[in-house]
């Protein structure tokens, strides 16, 4: 049976064979190899069997491989991904989104999060392709390195730009507490800075979406530097939006004085379809779906009444819903007409929300709330990084100084946060 040798192992012969070969670009190649071993390692692990092994747990057979170029700090390196006889694989080293210097530390830490024993997190990463195992200190270093760098990411001070977007969302993840299970609100803001570029601005983990915890949150992010709109200086958080949660707009009203809050157009539709029912919401949704075609603040105010009293035969709760929270629903037109699709709905830190849960359903139960900072923690600032260093925007530049010269020169255009009303 031919031996199968890593690409590590492959490359340290050729550097004692060939001594000159150490002093030529031989960190690269290193880390091409280890790369390489660490897919290879996944490949076995899915089929069942290494290359040329047979196996009785064997599930699927290696066809061939297929070249991909990745770029590193190091430079570009070529790395073979194997090809399956029934159906795909694709590393989860090279997923998107996945920064591959901290792919091996993501994988160790997340395994002692979850709680697995050091002699378990050894095997593990003698699997991966790591021959030489991993100590109980260099699992704690690792730990040690990311807390330091999530704790510095959360607690930055937000005073360097100014926000006039801001984003608001919980989800909830299971905590082990007294040991006990229990589910947590983990709450995230994002921001759009003066720049167009989106940022995570903090994190926050509570019993509970209460209006002080709310508060709370919202207070620390103004602790931080995040501006709010004065007389003298309007360029602030100038709008918020969020779902309909009482506390959430209780504490937006509070802490960020001069910022209309802008009610999520989809948590609507959905709570209509909750109210109706599939099928009796979609006349009712493709209505409402009508007054966010308009092009003009006049024609969304027109067609908001339009709606109302097309609904009120047919619909008349849903036409009670809509006069209730036409301040909350329209809160956008008060905006630049670019920024309308990008302000009026929750959608984009839904996403982000998705996220989070894909990768804390993987541990399920977190150990404690540290666990769930350093995890998450990790998430958002990979998110965060990737949405400042990425070449698209998420408002131009130009819409932003149109935004700027309505507030210094329109300012009685823009919505009044004191009009915002709470439904009992």
């Amino acid at each position: 049976m031919p031996s199968h040798q890593s690409a590590v192992s492959t490359l340290i012969q050729e550097v004692l064979a060939d001594p000159d070969l150490a002093h030529d670009d031989v960190f690269r190649r290193l880390l091409q190899a280890g790369l390489q071993d660490l897919i290879d390692a996944e490949a076995t692990a899915q089929i069942g069997a290494g290359p040329y092994e047979r196996s009785s747990t064997r599930s699927n057979r290696r066809n061939g491989k297929r070249p991909k170029k990745l770029a590193t700090t190091a430079g570009e390196v070529d790395l073979a991904i194997p090809k399956l006889r029934q159906g795909s694989f694709f590393p989860s080293l090279l997923s998107p989104r996945k920064r591959v210097d901290k792919a091996l530390y993501a994988v160790i830490c997340s395994a002692w999060i979850e709680g697995v024993s050091t002699r378990k997190v050894d095997d593990l990463v003698r699997a991966l392709g790591n021959e030489s195992g991993i100590s109980r200190s260099t699992v704690s270093r690792i730990c040690k390195d990311i807390d330091e760098a999530i704790a510095e990411f959360v607690s930055r001070p937000l005073d360097h730009t100014w926000f006039p977007y801001v984003f608001v969302d919980a989800t909830y993840v299971d905590v082990r507490v007294n040991h006990r299970v229990v589910s947590q609100a983990l709450v995230v803001a994002t921001g759009v800075s003066a720049q167009g570029r989106r940022e995570i601005l903090g994190m926050a983990l509570g019993d509970a979406e209460t209006t002080d915890f709310w508060t709370s949150f919202l207070r620390s992010l103004r602790e931080r530097g995040l501006k709010v709109p004065t007389d003298q200086d309007p360029e602030g958080v100038v709008l918020v939006t969020s779902d309909a949660h009482a506390g959430i707009r209780s504490a937006v009203k509070a802490i960020l004085p001069g910022a209309a809050w802008q009610r999520c157009r989809v948590h609507f539709a959905r709570n209509i379809t909750s109210r109706l029912g599939s099928a009796r919401s979609k006349p009712a949704g493709a209505l409402i779906s009508t007054i966010f075609a308009q092009t003009s603040r006049e024609a969304v105010t027109a067609q908001y009444k339009h709606v109302i009293d097309s609904l009120k035969d047919a619909f008349p709760e849903i036409a009670d819903m809509l006069a209730d929270a036409e301040a909350d629903l329209t809160a956008f037109a008060a905006f630049p007409r670019e920024h309308w699709p990008k302000i009026w709905s929750n959608n984009p830190i839904e996403r982000l929300g998705r996220e989070i849960k894909r990768r804390a359903d993987v541990v399920q139960v977190f150990p404690d709330r540290d666990c769930v900072t350093r995890l998450i923690g990790a998430v958002l600032l990979e998110q965060h990084e990737e949405w400042q260093y990425g070449e698209r925007r998420y408002l131009s530049e130009t819409s932003l100084r149109h935004l700027t010269h309505t507030l210094h020169h329109d300012q009685h255009a823009l919505p009044d946060h004191d009009t915002i009303t709470l439904n009992p």
